[in-house]
Parts: structure tokens; sequence; C-alpha cells
């Protein structure tokens, strides 16, 4: 309860901070903004994801959920309980087979959904959770951070060296990417048995748009590049070799208005491989 009010007031804040800013009280705001051409022309005026500053807070958050002096954590930030997304613990649940359940978790941070779920699969399954990340995340993993199930690689192929190709999860990192279509078309090849998305960005109608995220100062001081998609054409791109189960509305992320007032919002997928 405590945290459900706490991320209540924190959307609250947000609103108000908007609101400030529209009347060009104060000069930092937080949220997506733009509707650029090109990747390249937002590209340039972000710090993207290379800081330390992301690596060193994502780090001291996780390592004291790690180290059982936190309960959860999610984007950086520390929550007093533990918050799940049922439509996605299902997934999970309905992707095991034969009592194993091998995930590779593309642009999985340091770990933060393995820690999320981990209490809520049974202690005799096969369990294997793989996150592949950039360079500097994989080092602080492998030294810092691997335990028990989870473990941490460069590349899906290496991860797939030790494990079964039975789960891809992909949680709010497409839109970050600037082929979002060709990253999808990569992964395809794996020929992953389940795909599971969640908390991925779209903008209604029809165009899709390009925009500059800037992160709240008080998570950390960072601006990316980012996409919100199209709900159909993104669809679109996997139906040809997978069948798509199910699909939800992300359990962290409300919908939202841009600067021209079009309604963004967040959602998960859950797609089986057509045999």
């Amino acid at each position: 309860m405590k945290t459900k009010i706490k991320y209540k007031l924190y959307l609250i804040k947000q609103k108000l901070i908007q609101s400030i800013l529209k009347k060009n009280i104060i000069t930092k705001p937080s949220g997506w903004f733009g509707n650029y051409a090109k990747w390249e022309d937002v590209e340039k005026e972000c710090s993207g994801y290379d800081s330390n500053v992301i690596l060193d807070t994502v780090k001291a958050s996780i390592l004291k959920v790690r180290n059982g002096e936190a309960v959860y954590e999610r984007d950086s930030v520390l929550f007093d309980e533990i918050q799940y997304s049922q439509p996605l613990l299902n997934a999970f649940t309905q992707s095991i087979s034969n009592n194993t359940l091998h995930i590779v978790d593309f642009g999985g941070s340091l770990g933060s959904s393995y820690f999320q779920n981990r209490n809520q699969f049974s202690k005799q399954l096969d369990l294997k959770w793989s996150v592949v990340e950039q360079q500097h995340f994989i080092e602080v993993g492998k030294n810092e951070i691997a335990i028990d199930h989870l473990s941490f690689f460069n590349t899906v192929d290496e991860a797939l060296e030790q494990q079964k190709n039975q789960v891809l999860f992909l949680s709010s990192v497409i839109p970050y990417f600037k082929e979002p279509y060709a990253l999808i078309n990569k992964m395809l090849e794996y020929n992953f048995e389940y795909i599971i998305i969640d908390r991925t960005a779209f903008i209604e109608g029809d165009n899709e748009r390009i925009t500059k995220q800037i992160v709240p100062e008080f998570i950390y001081k960072a601006t990316y590049p980012a996409w919100f998609l199209n709900e159909k054409k993104f669809i679109n791109a996997f139906v040809e070799k997978y069948e798509l189960l199910n699909d939800f509305m992300s359990a962290f992320d409300p919908e939202e208005k841009l600067e021209d007032g079009l309604k963004v919002y967040r959602k998960g997928f859950y797609f089986k491989k057509k045999i």
C-alpha cells in the first residue's frame, strides 16, 4: 500500500512539474519531448547510455536488492515492496516445459526483472536467466551481481551456448534502438520458442515518433533518443513466424500525453513460435 501511495504521489508530482514548465517557471523538464525527423538529430542532443552515472546508480540499487538490504528495484528506484505484473508472470509460467525455464533477457540491465520475479518460481525449477547488455554492464554483472540462476553475457549467441532458446524477454528495450524493426528481425532469427515483451512504448494514430527522453534528475541525469511505435506495425513484425497469445497493458507505466496532446502508452505481448 505504501508503494502504491508513493507511486501515485510521484505521478501527481510529475503532472505538477509539467504544468509549471508550461508556465516557464523552471527549466529542468523530464519526460518525452519533440518530434524528430531522424534518430541522429536527437542523438546528438543526448548523453546516451554510456555514462558511468547510470551504471553506478543502477548498480548501487541492485546490490542492495541482491544483498537483502532492499526489497525491490525498478529503473534504479528502490521500493519497500515488490510490484508484479500478473500477465507477465502468467507468460513466464506458461512458457515452462518439462520443469525448465531458460530466459534470455535482452537489455536486462543488471538483472532487475530476475530479482523482481525470482521468488515466484519453484525452487525445483531448472531456471536460467541470462542478461545480455552493453559491455560495461556485463563486466559489473559478472563480477558483482551474478547469483544463483542469474548470468550475464555480451551477446545472445554467448548466452545460447549455455542454455536453450526457450524464451526471449524484451522489456523496455526495443524503442531505444535506432532501428527497432531491424532489431526485431535479428531476434527472430534465433527461433526462440516464446517471445515475451513488456513496457514497450506506443503512440496513437498511424505515425511513429522519435523523441528525446529526459530522465528525472532524482533518478539520474541522462537523456536518450526514444521511439513511440505504431502498435499494429509492431505486431505485424512478428506474425509471420509467431502467434500472438496475449497482449496486456504495462503494470507500471500509466498512459500519458505528449506535448501536442497525442496519447502514448506502454504494452506487453506474449508470442509463441508457429509450428
